[in-house]
């Protein structure tokens, strides 16, 4: 038998919207996260959205975002935000406060984090402010 993929692991779909609902909330309250919040518009409905679709597909669940918006090409996508390790480390923050609070599944957590990691280090765009 298959083992279940980390989107049944957590939960599907509602344990998806609440982490990204919870992510957001952190973005919108955390004076750390200021910058990056500042990258987004004024309603975040429409990113929420968006990367609601995104870990469902990432996470084994659902192609909701592929089928609409192609190719992921996240690092493509961002290369308009500044991103250096300041941002990534807020980010990184607000999304491991997110998982830590909604996902239950400890082995899923760390194994969500973990690759979280590797991407939002990969998503740096700029280099470090000396």
């Amino acid at each position: 038998m298959a083992e279940p993929s980390l989107y049944d692991a957590i939960g599907g779909a509602p344990t998806i919207s609440a982490l990204v609902d919870r992510f957001y909330t952190n973005m919108e309250l955390w004076p750390e996260a200021r910058a990056i919040r500042a990258m987004h518009g004024d309603d975040l409905a429409g990113v929420a959205h968006g990367l609601k679709a995104y870990l469902s597909e990432w996470l084994g669940g659902p192609a909701l975002f592929s089928p609409v918006k192609g190719h992921p090409r996240m690092k493509m996508r961002h290369m308009p935000f500044p991103i250096a390790s300041a941002e990534r480390d807020a980010w990184l923050a607000c999304m491991k406060e997110a998982l830590d609070t909604v996902v239950t599944n400890r082995a899923a957590r760390i194994q969500i984090y973990a690759s979280m990691e590797k991407l939002a280090d990969w998503m740096r765009n700029r280099p470090d402010p000396v």
